[in-house]
């Protein structure tokens, strides 16, 4: 499969998460399923599809071998704060919010390690800040509260967890091992959740929706990411995840009927647009005088 096609199908999942994931809980309980039981269904069958690929590759040991239980801490708070955001806000607003929330995090962290952004990294990283503010401050269109500020925990944990898996030499195993690792995570809150609340059992359709974007759209896509990766300088490999909120807004007012509103379309493209400006400065190598 060429890399082109495999770096398509991998955006192609990602998007599709925050649409599987929005689709089975915009209803609620009583219609699809509980926020808890979605993020250990999408985990837990994520890493069932992970642990079977790295079985059959050739020479692949058991994911338990690989990961730390500190990433599977980062990816357990990313899904269930994913999970528990898409109850209160839609997909193409959470999309963007995840997405500005991971890159900005990474953005951080190398300001926290010393690194000197140029002129143009900084006009970027505001651009994108306003875009962020643009879409989460109040006003008529504003998104719920908590639902955007559990979606930007969301990304600042995909962040950390992206930082953390840097370096790493196979990240299909390490990937494989932290999802295993983050279902008993998972478990434990969907027994506290239970506790706290009665939430009605998760319909068909919860499921069904649930192990699509455990299984395929994130274990399936994270394993063509992966095999598209190598072949992908690190400057194209960023920028080409701009696509993904924009494929998931997209969907969402395609497939899941949510509005295209001025401040979704206005603040997503701010945000974005910085996010670009700040990746391409950081790519360029400095001018010799």
């Amino acid at each position: 499969m060429s890399t082109p096609l495999l770096t398509l199908l991998a955006l192609l999942g990602f998007a599709a998460n925050s649409l599987l994931c929005r689709a089975a809980l915009s209803g609620g309980a009583a219609r699809g399923i509980d926020a808890g039981s979605f993020t250990l269904v999408r985990l837990a069958s994520g890493a069932l599809v992970l642990a079977l690929l790295l079985r059959l590759r050739r020479g692949g040991r058991g994911a338990t071998r690989h990961g730390s239980w500190a990433s599977a801490l980062a990816l357990f708070v990313y899904a269930a704060g994913f999970s528990f955001a898409y109850v209160r806000i839609g997909a193409g607003v959470g999309a963007l919010l995840l997405f500005g929330c991971v890159q900005l995090t990474m953005l951080a962290a190398g300001l926290a390690r010393g690194e000197r952004p140029r002129a143009l990294e900084w006009a970027g990283l505001a651009v994108a800040l306003a875009g962020l503010a643009g879409l989460t401050l109040p006003g008529a269109s504003a998104p719920d509260a908590l639902g955007a500020g559990l979606m930007a925990a969301a990304g600042v944990a995909w962040g950390i967890y992206s930082l953390r898996g840097r370096g790493s030499t196979d990240p299909l195993a390490a990937t494989a091992g932290n999802f295993v690792r983050s279902v008993p995570l998972a478990l434990a809150l969907v027994m506290l959740a239970r506790a706290l609340d009665a939430a009605p059992p998760p319909s068909s359709k919860g499921l069904l929706l649930a192990v699509t974007s455990g299984a395929l759209a994130s274990g399936v896509g994270y394993s063509l990411w992966y095999a598209a990766l190598p072949h992908l300088s690190s400057a194209r490999a960023a920028v080409v995840q701009l696509c993904v909120p924009v494929i998931a807004a997209v969907g969402a007012v395609l497939l899941l009927g949510e509005p295209l509103t001025q401040r979704l379309l206005l603040g997503g493209t701010a945000l974005l647009a910085g996010v670009l400006l700040s990746l391409n400065a950081k790519q360029r190598p400095p001018a010799n005088y």
